[in-house]
C-alpha cells in the first residue's frame, strides 16, 4: 500500500526532520541526526532516483542532514553551501551568490507582495510516498528467524525501486509557463530519500514494516535542462496504479526468493480484497492490526452519521475521506520510548508467544511452505488476456461510470496478482490489457480524455442481456465493488458462451472456412462510429480480417468453377440422344444411359 502527503515549508520540513527522519519518534532539539537515529533503531536514509548525478549525489549514499535541509526543506543544491562561498570570494554579492544555489524559483518568491494572489500561497517542497506491504509480510518479518526477516527486507526495497523507477519513467512530468500548460517528461530523473520504519505509531507498539520515500519536487526540464517543478496532479493521479504496481512486485519478489504463495482475503465484506501470504494464522492479524480496529470503531460512528445526512450508504470516494477522518481523529501521539529492531522483535515475539503459543509462531515459516504447495496444486497462474480486459472494464464501468486511463491501469494490476499469486508477470502485460479495454470495450465522453464502457462491443445486438450492467450502477443496496464483481461475472459468462460455441460450431463444412474466435471478436470493432486513432495491433487485426473475407470468396469462386466444371464434363460424356419414329408422337420418357438436364426434352429441344 502507497499513502501520500505533501511537504511544504514550516510544519512539513519539521515533521521530516523530527519525525521521518528518526523513525517516527522524538527527536530532542540539538540532537545530530546520527545520534537520533542510533538512539531510535533505525538505519539512516539513503538517497534514490536517477536525477542524482546532476547535483552530484549518488544513489545508495546516507542522507547527510544538511543536504536534506537544503534540497528537500528549501529547493536548493545540496552542495549550496561551497557553491554560494566559491561565488562570494569570486566578488559576487550575497543575493546573487545565494540565487546560484537555489534550483528553479526560489520559495519566497510564492510568499513575496509583488506577486499576484495566485502565487501567494506556500509552494510545495517534496511528496512524502509511504511503502506498507501486506500485513502477513509484517507478521512474517517480525517473528520469523533473522533470514526471513533480511530476505523481506531486501524484497521491500526492491519493489519500491522498481515503482520509483515506473514513476520516474512513466509518470512524473515538470511542468512551465502559466498554469503548467507546457508539461513534458523530466530529463534526467528523480531526486528521492528513502527511511525506513519497523514500528506503528500506536500507543502500544506493534510491527509494522515500511519506507518513507521523499521525493524533491525539483527537475529539470527536457528541452533547456532549466530547473522547474514537477506536476503535483501527474504523480498523486497515479498513486493508486504506484499502489498496485508496487504489491504486484513485492509478491513476485517474495514467491521467487522465499516460495510462498498468496490468497486473497476480505477485510470488508463487499470491498475488495487484498492479498495475503497463504499459511499464516489470521488470528495474527488482529493481533498486530491494533491501530485499524481503532479506525474501524471511529469509521462506524462517521458511517452512521453520514447515513442520517444523505439518506444512503457512502460511496467509494466519501468512504475514503471518511476513513481519512478516522484516522486522523484516532491518530495517537508519537512515542518518546524507543526501542532497537532488536529489542522490538524480542518484545513482538514474546507477546504474540504468550496469546498465540510458541507452536503457532515456531511454524510460521512451515506452514507457509505447505500452504504454498496446496495452492499451486490447485491454481493454475496463467492470464487470459481477453478475460481481464473484460473484467477490467465491467469493474471500473460499474464503479465510476467514466474513467481514465489510469484507473484502468489501477484495476489491471489487481486481477493479476490474484490470478499469478506471486508468479512473475511478463513486461507490459498490464499495459497490453489497458490497450485493448480502450481499443474493443469503450467509447470517448465528455472531455479531458475521459472514456466509458461501450456496451454494443460488450454484448451482441441480438440479446437481450445487453441492460445486465445498467441496473448494477444505479443498485445503492448493494455495496460498488459487490455490484462490480455480479457485471465482470455476467461478461466472464458471456465470453466463455461465446467461446464455446465457437469450438462447437467449428468442425470443417463444405466450401466454407474457419475464422478464428480473435478475427470475429474484432469484427465489432471495424465499425465506422468507431473512434479513430487505432494501434498498431488492432491494425493487424483488421489486416487479417480482411485477409479471412477474401479467403472465402476465393473458395466460393473455386467451388463455383469445379461446378462448372462438373457439369460441361458431364455435358461432353453424355451420349447422343436416339430420337423416336417420325409418324409417331414424340415421347417423353428417358432413354436409358441419358441424364435428364432440367428445363430440356429428351430430344434436345427446348421445353
Amino acid at each position: 500500500m502507497i499513502s501520500k502527503a505533501e511537504l511544504r515549508p514550516g510544519d512539513g520540513v519539521r515533521y521530516l526532520f523530527r519525525g521521518v527522519m528518526v523513525g517516527d519518534g522524538h527527536r530532542p532539539a540539538g540532537m545530530a541526526l546520527g545520534d537520533a537515529q542510533d538512539e531510535a533503531g533505525v538505519p539512516p536514509g539513503v538517497w534514490r532516483g536517477r536525477g542524482l548525478p546532476v547535483v552530484g549525489l549518488v544513489a545508495g549514499d546516507v542522507v547527510a542532514e544538511r543536504q536534506a535541509e537544503l534540497l528537500l526543506g528549501e529547493g536548493r543544491h545540496p552542495d549550496a553551501d561551497r557553491i554560494e562561498r566559491e561565488r562570494l570570494e569570486a566578488g559576487d554579492d550575497p543575493a546573487k551568490a545565494r540565487r546560484a544555489t537555489v534550483l528553479g524559483r526560489p520559495i519566497e518568491h510564492n510568499r513575496s507582495p509583488k506577486t499576484d494572489k495566485a502565487k501567494e500561497r506556500t509552494p510545495w517542497l517534496a511528496f512524502d510516498l509511504v511503502f506498507r506491504p501486506p500485513p502477513t509480510a509484517h507478521l512474517a518479518w517480525a517473528l520469523m528467524d533473522d533470514r526471513h526477516r533480511r530476505l523481506l527486507e531486501l524484497c521491500d526495497d526492491i519493489a519500491r525501486d522498481k515503482t520509483l523507477a515506473w514513476l520516474e519513467d512513466s509518470v512524473a512530468e515538470i511542468r512551465w509557463k502559466a498554469g503548467g500548460k507546457q508539461r513534458a517528461r523530466v530529463k534526467d530523473g528523480l531526486m528521492v530519500a528513502v527511511f525506513r520504519h519497523y514500528e506503528s505509531r500506536a500507543t502500544e507498539s506493534r510491527p509494522l514494516l515500511h519506507a518513507h520515500a521523499v521525493v524533491s519536487i525539483r527537475a529539470r526540464r527536457p528541452h533547456d535542462g532549466k530547473w522547474g517543478n514537477l506536476s503535483a496532479d501527474s504523480l498523486m493521479t497515479h498513486i493508486v496504479a504506484a499502489d498496485t504496481l508496487y504489491t504486484l512486485y513485492f509478491m513476485e519478489e517474495v514467491t521467487a526468493r522465499l516460495g510462498w504463495a498468496w490468497e486473497p482475503r476480505e477485510v470488508t465484506p463487499g470491498r475488495r480484497p487484498v492479498m495475503e501470504i497463504a499459511g499464516i494464522d489470521q488470528r495474527l492479524i488482529g493481533w498486530q492490526s491494533t491501530r485499524r480496529q481503532q479506525i474501524e470503531d471511529a469509521m462506524s460512528v462517521l458511517t452512521a452519521t453520514y447515513e442520517e445526512k444523505h439518506g444512503h450508504a457512502p460511496g467509494e470516494r466519501a468512504g475514503y475521506a471518511l476513513a481519512c477522518q478516522a484516522a486522523d481523529r484516532t491518530r495517537p501521539p508519537k512515542r518518546k520510548e524507543l526501542r532497537s529492531l532488536s529489542e522490538l522483535r524480542e518484545g513482538w515475539r514474546e507477546s504474540a508467544v504468550r496469546r498465540f503459543g510458541a507452536d503457532v509462531i515456531d511454524r510460521l515459516a512451515e506452514r507457509a511452505r505447505a500452504a504454498a504447495a496446496a495452492v499451486w496444486a490447485r491454481v493454475r497462474p496463467v492470464v487470459d488476456v481477453v478475460l481481464a480486459a473484460v473484467d477490467v472494464v465491467a469493474v471500473v464501468y460499474v464503479m465510476r461510470g467514466a474513467f481514465k486511463r489510469h484507473h484502468l491501469l489501477a484495476e489491471t494490476r489487481r486481477p493479476l496478482s490474484y490470478v499469478l499469486r506471486g508468479r512473475p508477470h511478463q513486461a507490459g502485460l498490464d499495459e497490453q490489457i489497458v490497450q485493448r479495454v480502450i481499443d474493443h470495450y469503450t467509447r470517448p465522453v465528455g472531455r479531458g480524455r475521459m472514456m466509458t464502457a461501450d456496451l454494443f462491443a460488450l454484448y451482441p445486438r441480438d440479446t437481450e442481456d445487453q441492460a445486465v450492467l445498467r441496473p448494477l450502477t444505479r443498485k445503492r443496496t448493494a455495496p460498488p465493488y459487490e455490484r462490480a464483481r455480479l457485471a465482470a461475472g455476467a461478461l466472464t459468462a458471456r465470453v466463455h458462451a461465446v467461446r464455446r460455441s465457437d469450438r462447437l460450431g467449428s468442425r470443417a463444412r463444405p466450401h466454407t472456412v474457419a475464422v478464428s474466435g480473435a478475427s470475429r471478436s474484432r469484427l465489432r470493432s471495424s465499425r465506422p462510429d468507431r473512434k479513430a486513432g487505432r494501434s498498431q495491433e488492432q491494425g493487424t487485426d483488421v489486416a487479417a480480417l480482411e485477409q479471412t473475407r477474401a479467403t472465402i470468396e476465393a473458395a466460393a469462386k473455386m467451388a463455383a468453377k469445379l461446378q462448372d466444371g462438373v457439369r460441361e464434363r458431364a455435358a461432353v460424356l453424355r451420349p447422343a440422344p436416339q430420337p423416336g419414329p417420325v409418324a409417331s408422337p414424340p415421347s417423353h420418357t428417358q432413354q436409358p444411359g441419358v441424364q435428364q438436364t432440367p428445363g430440356r426434352t429428351p430430344s434436345g429441344g427446348v421445353a
